[in-house]
C-alpha cells in the first residue's frame, strides 16, 4: 500500500537569486503540464549535450576554449537534471505498512 506525497512540487527552475520554486498541486494543472515540458526540454537537452562532448573528445586537439564551454553547458544540464530527480523523487508514493516491524525486514 502506499500514500502520495504532500502536493508540493519542485519546479524545474529556479526563482531570483536562484532560490527554488515549488508548486502546490495535485500534478493535473496547466502549471504542472508546463513543468512536465519543461523538464522533458531539459533532459533531451542533456542527452544531446552528452552526443557533443562525445564529438568533441573523439577530435585529437579540442581547444581549451571548447573544453571550458562544454564543462559549463555539462554543469547546467547537471544541475537541472539533478533538480528534475530531486522533484520526481520527492513525488514517489512513500510506502505505508500495517505492522511497522514489518517494513524493514528486522
Amino acid at each position: 500500500m502506499t500514500s502520495g506525497g504532500n502536493g508540493t512540487r519542485l519546479l524545474p527552475w529556479t526563482g531570483l537569486g536562484g532560490k527554488p520554486c515549488y508548486l502546490v498541486t495535485d500534478g493535473s494543472g496547466q502549471m504542472s503540464r508546463i513543468a512536465d515540458t519543461v523538464e522533458r526540454v531539459q533532459l533531451g537537452m542533456a542527452h544531446d549535450l552528452l552526443g557533443h562532448a562525445s564529438d568533441l573528445l573523439a577530435d585529437d586537439g579540442p581547444t581549451p576554449a571548447q573544453l571550458r564551454f562544454l564543462l559549463a553547458r555539462m554543469s547546467e544540464a547537471l544541475i537541472a537534471v539533478l533538480r528534475i530527480a530531486q522533484s520526481r523523487g520527492a513525488r514517489l508514493p512513500v510506502p505505508v505498512h500495517d505492522d511497522p516491524a514489518e517494513g524493514d525486514g528486522v
